[in-house]
């Protein structure tokens, strides 16, 4: 069709991620931001999609802002500050440690939410230990 817009395959993706950074990726997934990144917080972007993934350089999570029809519908005109992608990146000198939690007990997961989350302890630039929470699918290589 010819409106169609060409698209990568995820393959190729990841593989003009990794030569763009300039680092390896140990593990990828889709995650929703909770909270423990000051920026974001200030802004108030608790719960945006992105990926999250870990590098052998650190730590990386990336929301595309992606504009929809209906954005454009709802949006005002005389809008003077365009919304771009957020990112995260936490070196991996900064991370103290990571942790993929995950509830095993099936009956658990009945009765409450069980969407897995990615915790991350990191020195600020202060030295101060935060936590950087989001939940996520994740799959390390």
């Amino acid at each position: 069709m010819w409106l169609k817009k060409e698209e990568k395959s995820p393959d190729t993706f990841w593989q003009e991620y990794e030569e763009k950074t300039g680092e390896k990726i140990l593990g990828r997934g889709l995650g929703k931001y909770i909270s423990g990144w000051v920026l974001f917080d200030e802004k108030k972007l608790k719960g945006i999609w992105g990926l999250v993934i870990t590098t052998t350089g650190g730590f990386r999570f990336h929301h595309f802002f992606q504009k929809t029809w209906m954005d454009s519908l709802f949006s005002s005109t005389q809008q003077t500050e365009l919304p771009n992608d957020k990112t995260i990146f936490l070196p991996q000198e900064k991370i103290i440690s990571t942790e993929f939690i995950e509830e095993k007990k099936w009956w658990k997961k009945i009765f409450t939410s069980s969407t897995p989350q990615f915790v991350i302890v990191y020195k600020d630039e202060s030295g101060e230990e935060k936590r950087l929470i989001f939940e996520a699918e994740y799959t390390a290589k």
